[in-house]
């Protein structure tokens, strides 16, 4: 069995933290699904962590990866202290941050995603996978918020961090952007107008923000409409990744929906 060196177990130590990963433009992605997935979207680990528990779950996961990258084979022990779950299955990779300049390339046209300092990653992981889903042009992450390689982000996108483009923007340049792009800025809030039927049929782009703040003043100004989920007399609100969701899929099913 290999022996994980002290130089990787330090850095996989450091990429715990949003510094270093932004430093060093590297990510660990743990599990069977999301590595698999990782690997779908042509991906390629810089070393991947294997345990036993990995060969009995997933061999054939364990063969892609030694057709790719270099394959450290630990004990359930030593992968287990560097795993960021619980109950992990055996088998954790370090791979580059995915990249890319889509963003200064939007059209009037394009469907965008924009996440207003949401800080929850289990939030921002599920309103990734359902933008990936829908087939929204991208999602664009304000200043504020969570990044989407946090482990927890990773892990509730279900790998669509590495198949949805991403990217980190401040809120001032977005703004710019997206205004001469032509896209209808559409602001989610409990206060809007129902979005069903759908208040627009060509691109936008849908802000949703946290649910302790909402979304910030400056987008609010710039805003074409706000928009809600409809719903039922007494209840309040829904979580900013489940009430995300729902507005994506409404925005999008009426244009014949994904990649439509």
């Amino acid at each position: 069995m290999n022996a994980l060196s002290d130089a990787r177990r330090r850095l996989i130590g450091r990429l715990r933290h949003r510094k270093t990963r932004a430093r060093e433009a590297l990510v660990l992605v743990e599990g069977v699904r999301v590595v698999s997935d990782l690997l779908e979207a042509g991906v390629q680990p810089r070393f991947a962590l294997v345990s036993p528990r990995c060969d009995a779950l997933a061999p054939d996961l364990v063969g892609r990866l030694h057709e790719v990258t270099e394959v450290v084979r630990v004990d359930d022990d030593t992968l287990e202290s560097c795993a960021d779950t619980s109950t992990p299955q055996g088998v954790l990779a370090v791979a580059p941050e995915p990249g890319g300049d889509w963003f200064d390339r939007i059209g009037p046209d394009d469907r965008i995603l924009v996440l207003d300092a949401l800080q929850d990653p289990g939030n921002v992981g599920t309103l990734v996978r359902a933008a990936a889903a829908l087939g929204a042009t991208g999602v664009v992450l304000l200043d504020g918020s969570v990044e989407p390689w946090n482990p927890k982000a990773v892990r509730a996108s279900a790998g669509a961090v590495f198949r949805c483009p991403l990217a980190l923007v401040q809120s001032d340049r977005a703004l710019e952007r997206l205004s001469r792009a032509g896209l209808p800025i559409l602001v989610a809030d409990a206060s809007g107008t129902d979005v069903a039927p759908p208040p627009w049929h060509g691109g936008w782009a849908l802000v949703v923000g946290s649910e302790g703040h909402g979304v910030r003043e400056a987008l609010r100004a710039q805003a074409a409409k706000t928009v809600r989920v409809p719903m039922a007399v007494g209840v309040e609100s829904l979580n900013a990744g489940v009430a995300g969701s729902i507005l994506l899929y409404e925005l999008t099913r009426h244009r014949g929906g994904p990649g439509a």
